[in-house]
């Protein structure tokens, strides 16, 4: 609700809510729009064209950027931007693909290493040109670069860290 209106009930005695004016209503609807309609839409041509979701790819675009395609588990949900038990569930379907394996890390037992294996490292080979052209056609091309260094900006403003990170 935008207005000042009547006071509304289940408030518990606590402090009126700050209703929103135009403009951060106008902010939050386009933010919101975004947030619950962007994704299925570039992950739409990755399932269409390579059988990935969205966030399917992007753990294994991670992986493939990685200094020996490996990364922790933690590290990966963070960049992934997903949660740890979201993101072990993805590389377990991505392991039983032959995509990923996952191994202790030498350096401390007491974490994870998520690998990309060479036909994990094939797959994000040919999924990145369709992924690139669904994000320059529905996000990129929109934008000039004063509203592309907004965007980065703002989603920074905003950086989200799953619960389960640390």
């Amino acid at each position: 609700m935008s207005g000042t209106g009547g006071r509304m009930g289940g408030t518990g005695g606590h402090e009126e809510p700050r209703w929103l004016d135009e403009q951060e209503k106008a902010a939050w609807t386009g933010l919101i729009s975004l947030v619950l309609l962007l994704p299925a839409k570039l992950e739409s041509p990755l399932r269409q064209e390579h059988g990935l979701t969205l966030f399917e790819y992007l753990v294994l675009s991670h992986l493939s950027e990685a200094p020996r395609r490996r990364l922790r588990m933690g590290e990966l949900a963070f960049l992934a931007s997903g949660s740890l038990s979201r993101l072990s569930n993805v590389v377990k379907r991505c392991e039983q693909r032959g995509l990923v394996v996952r191994t202790p890390d030498p350096a401390d037992g007491r974490y994870t290493l998520a690998e990309l294996t060479d036909a994990g490292f094939g797959i994000v080979r040919q999924a990145a040109p369709t992924h690139l052209r669904a994000v320059r056609r529905i996000v990129l091309d929109s934008l000039n670069t004063a509203d592309q260094k907004a965007l980065a900006r703002i989603a920074q403003k905003l950086r989200i860290v799953p619960d389960d990170f640390g």
